[in-house]
């Protein structure tokens, strides 16, 4: 509750000299915030490459209470938040190209060469935000954990336009100062960063000001969430104080992790919180990008993923590889257990988000798109029951699912893609 008659907008910012922090959705905010219909909805989309073994990721059983495959295990804890969609085809991504078509197909639903229809290949998160996207001060987010290769199929998956691959962000430092530094050139950011490593600092009085006017349970959900920006803050710190001079990497950008685990963490704790802030309500993220040369020695893997993805159905490589693409899932789960752990009006951030998550390849040793692995979590505001395995019937195209994803948040387009129809059930 907000103690005076006074309350919140939605688009209140704690502010100080060269700083704004946004604020998660507080109770003092509700009564600026009555004449929305429902909470603010969220839309993500976390590509992984190389696909998946169908064998381990595909449930047995299908419709409630499905048995959860080895690489779905991580998401356990969120079975009511998870529709699991099998047996579709990215048709469009059927291409010579073994590996960058089927990433920049994956949210297009077409092929490279397009067609007559002035909107198609417009990736489905740039749709999504001409809608979600109005009210906030970032309309989308693109990210990755991959620096460099703009403007190629193989380092983006979101399209503005037909032409027009967005850059993804892959600095978790250069991520922070976006979503929260404050400067009017990339000149006077970066001299706001040199002299300090916290930019909650410079917002520490306006945080001290307003708490006073907040009730109990809004002080503790701004304590929480200002703790969580500072843990993001103090990661990069420490990466930062790495002494990097011993190793021959020219030009590494201060802020990139060498440590692939804590890059991936980093990307998505910031994520979490660009839409707890409602900084955004539209993520893409890659997750990694298509013939990575990752190893998971962490995990006691050593071999390359793009060349242990070429398995050739060996029993050995292939229970290494789903040991790989668990180890990405763990990661994911742990996102949306950030967002299942974030109160967001009369539910959790998580209650009012639909988050996709899969790859535009199906078998890697194959480089095929039949059927490619899709994974849907969130309620998306009541739109989805979750706890649910669909199967839909043979070659049905990837795009039906999207078309109903953008039904879902509600966008009623008539098509997407290569459409021909929305998938019941979801």
């Amino acid at each position: 509750m907000f103690i005076t008659r006074k309350h919140l907008s939605r688009r209140h910012v704690l502010k100080g000299a060269g700083a704004t922090i946004a604020l998660p959705f507080l109770d003092a905010m509700v009564p600026a915030a009555s004449a929305q219909a429902a909470p603010a909805l969220r839309l993500g989309f976390v590509y992984v490459p190389h696909g998946a073994v169908q064998e381990s990721w595909t449930p047995e059983a299908t419709g409630r209470d499905f048995g959860l495959s080895p690489i779905l295990q991580p998401l356990a804890d969120f079975r009511e938040h998870m529709t699991i969609v099998s047996g579709l085809r990215n048709k469009p991504g059927e291409s010579p190209d073994p590996h960058a078509i089927k990433a920049g197909c994956w949210l297009r639903c077409v092929a490279p060469e397009g067609t007559s229809n002035p909107d198609d290949g417009i990736s489905m998160d740039q749709l999504a935000a001409r809608v979600l996207g109005t009210q906030t001060p970032f309309p989308s987010l693109e990210v990755s954990t991959v620096e460099g290769g703009a403007g190629s199929f193989s380092s983006t998956i979101a399209f503005k336009t037909p032409t027009q691959p967005l850059p993804m962000e892959a600095n978790p430092r250069k991520l922070y100062y976006r979503l929260f530094g404050q400067g009017d050139t990339n000149e006077e950011r970066a001299a706001i960063a040199s002299e300090t490593d916290s930019l909650l600092d410079f917002v520490l009085d306006d945080a001290r000001s307003l708490n006073k006017q907040l009730g109990a349970a809004d002080r503790v959900m701004m304590g929480e969430y200002l703790e969580s920006v500072r843990d993001v803050e103090l990661q990069l710190q420490k990466l930062g104080e790495q002494d990097l001079s011993h190793l021959d990497i020219p030009n590494a950008p201060v802020g990139t992790p060498g440590n692939f685990p804590e890059h991936l963490d980093l990307m998505y704790s910031l994520m979490a919180l660009a839409y707890q802030a409602d900084l955004t309500r539209v993520i893409t993220f890659m997750s990694d990008r298509e013939v990575s040369m990752r190893t998971f020695t962490h995990i006691g893997i050593s071999d390359a993923f793009h060349p242990l993805s070429h398995h050739q159905n060996d029993p050995a490589k292939l229970d290494r590889l789903t040991q790989v693409q668990a180890w990405y899932m763990s990661g994911f789960a742990k996102f949306i257990s950030t967002l299942s752990a974030m109160p967001d009006g009369d539910g959790s951030v998580l209650d009012h988000s639909l988050l996709m998550y899969g790859s535009g390849m199906a078998n890697s040793n194959l480089h095929n798109c039949d059927p490619v692995p899709a994974a849907l979590l969130g309620k998306a505001n009541g739109a989805l029951a979750g706890n649910l395995h669909v199967a839909v019937p043979e070659g049905t195209p990837l795009a039906n699912l999207m078309l109903s994803v953008l039904h879902k948040v509600g966008i009623e387009a008539e098509r997407f893609g290569d459409s021909n129809g929305i998938i019941a059930g979801v």
